[in-house]
């Protein structure tokens, strides 16, 4: 089995979780059912976002709506308690983009048990009865610092075994892992068997040379879609000022300005590239830009479908700044 999208474009439900502001509920309901208007007909959300708010508010803007006409992905590997937070999270390099979110104290579980428990809890604050994707989320390096191997290998015997047999009793319709890292996907297709990955921020306009060389061929090999998460890689390349979850280094913003530049110089949108380039390769099953306000998904759609002139690829590809195995929109 293999992960498999429809529209190739989906909903990123982390902006739900309060990430980076305090999104107000309506504003939120609001923003899930304008991407359901637009189209869109996959949902990617999490119990870490916000302590599961986007679960919770993901859940409420699709109830009701017919269930055999939209997937729903979530993640495992952190379950939300009952108790209270004391202080600031420690949540790894997003842990603080959350600080608007529920003050519910989130806990790694990576175990077999925990997995399940952790399904149950998300199909109850989603309103569903089933979940088509499962992640597992952040075993890696970013998170677990030298550990991370060591904390891969546990939840791959431990979630990951739990999701591989929900999967072989069609309870689910697949799994892999969440991650912000190409290294955990290599080392799960090698040790495992996952239908796919949700990479983020990882194949994208400005950072994709280490997916391309190490996990891209031998994902479409095996026939492992990759969803991109990100493809704005966190909004520098939709005008805002964050790259991997902070504000960007004087650096970054010279690079994407000078991206930017270029595009203008072609009439093209900034945003539009940055969609195409990601769906161009063949082993990307589906992109998930967040949106955290109404019109956005139907902006994203548009953008995704806008006319590039190949000259523009042309420049990027002599200006060394796509890589030469890239494959580029035709």
């Amino acid at each position: 089995m293999t992960i498999s999208i429809p529209l190739r474009q989906g909903f990123g439900g982390a902006p739900l979780g309060n990430m980076f502001r305090a999104i107000p509920e309506e504003e939120a309901i609001a923003t899930v059912a304008d991407a359901w208007d637009a189209g869109i007909r996959y949902f990617d959300t999490a119990p870490m976002y916000g302590a599961g708010l986007s679960e919770i508010r993901t859940g409420i803007a699709l109830e009701g709506r017919p269930r055999d006409e939209y997937l729903l992905s979530t993640k495992v590997g952190r379950r939300i308690l009952d108790e209270m937070e004391v202080g600031k999270a420690d949540l790894g390099e997003k842990g603080g983009l959350f600080e608007f979110g529920r003050k519910n104290k989130v806990v790694y579980d990576y175990s077999y048990d925990g997995a399940l428990r952790g399904i149950e809890e998300s199909l109850e604050r989603l309103r569903t009865d089933r979940i088509d994707y499962v992640w597992i989320h952040d075993a890696a390096k970013d998170f677990h610092g030298d550990r991370w191997v060591e904390v891969l290998d546990g939840a791959l015997e431990g979630a990951g075994a739990a999701l591989t047999r929900l999967r072989d009793e069609g309870v689910i319709g697949g799994w892999g892992l969440g991650v912000n890292r190409v290294e955990p996907c290599v080392i799960a297709l090698e040790r495992a068997d996952p239908d796919g990955f949700l990479l983020a921020g990882r194949y994208t306009l400005l950072d994709h040379a280490d997916a391309l060389a190490k996990l891209m061929p031998e994902a479409e090999r095996r026939g492992a879609g990759i969803v991109v998460g990100g493809p704005y890689n966190s909004g520098i390349l939709a005008g805002g000022e964050h790259y991997e979850y902070q504000k960007a280094t004087p650096e970054m913003q010279e690079r994407v300005d000078g991206l930017k530049a270029m595009a203008e110089r072609h009439g093209v949108d900034l945003r539009a590239a940055a969609l195409q380039f990601c769906l161009a390769h063949p082993a990307v099953a589906a992109i998930i830009p967040g949106a955290s306000r109404p019109g956005r998904s139907a902006q994203n759609l548009a953008l995704a479908e806008a006319p590039i002139p190949s000259a523009f690829w042309n420049e990027l590809r002599s200006a060394g700044l796509v890589s030469p195995e890239a494959p580029l929109p035709a």
